[in-house]
């Protein structure tokens, strides 16, 4: 079934589906746990609404291309223009929040690293990313100082706050907008923190926001 925005309640949302533009390590723990190099300015990548899958459906591996990690996100939906924008019309033009996992073939994407080549194909290949339906703004009035988790196969992999972010949700947003226009319809990932691991099949996951839960399964 073909990805549609919508709010938890069902109810669903009048705007496209567009990009997923992506930060790369947000999260010190994270940056630590990979061995990389902690980033002067934000680390901006895309996937394209192709990458867009939603949360309840079996998730898909890509397969023969090596391990695929999970990174589990605080996923931001666009609903106004942003250009050059500051933080504050960023937060004006959020029409929701939900989870996201940004897939990501761990393997290939060091491979990619280390020739100094982009990683598009290690992170925005189809279904690349599972995203939970939106929980209205004011359903998370504190954006910025909020719990995310993932367990997977009732074991915690995941446990983060969004207060640990390096750039907050909407200088992110703002800084994204300073380069490249954020439309209706966008979503902007904001990040993980420590725990990234591989999926195998017929894993169950379960992506804890704000005490809702939601469950997938890995085909």
């Amino acid at each position: 079934m073909a990805y549609r925005h919508r709010y938890l309640d069902g109810s669903p949302l009048d705007l496209p589906v567009g990009k997923i533009v992506c930060i790369g390590r947000n999260y010190l723990d994270h940056i630590r746990e990979l061995g990389n190099a902690v980033p002067e300015t934000p680390i901006l990548f895309m996937k394209p609404a192709t990458a867009l899958v939603e949360l309840a459906d079996p998730i898909v591996l890509p397969t023969g291309r090596g391990a695929c990690h999970h990174e589990v996100e605080l996923a931001v939906l666009v609903n106004q223009t942003l250009r050059n924008a500051d933080a504050a019309s960023a937060r004006q033009a959020i029409a929701g929040y939900g989870i996201a996992l940004d897939l990501t073939l761990r393997e290939l994407q060091d491979s990619l690293k280390k020739k100094s080549q982009p990683w598009e194909v290690a992170k925005a290949f189809d279904g690349a990313c599972p995203l939970s339906p939106f929980l209205h703004p004011a359903e998370l009035p504190e954006p910025q100082a909020t719990e995310l988790a993932l367990w997977v196969n009732g074991t915690p992999r995941q446990q983060g706050n969004t207060a640990h972010m390096m750039v907050g949700i909407f200088d992110l947003m703002a800084y994204i907008s300073s380069h490249f226009t954020l439309q209706p319809g966008d979503v902007v990932l904001t990040g993980t923190p420590a725990g990234v691991g591989p999926l195998a099949a017929g894993d169950t996951l379960e992506l804890r926001l704000a005490g809702h839960v939601f469950t997938a399964q890995v085909a």
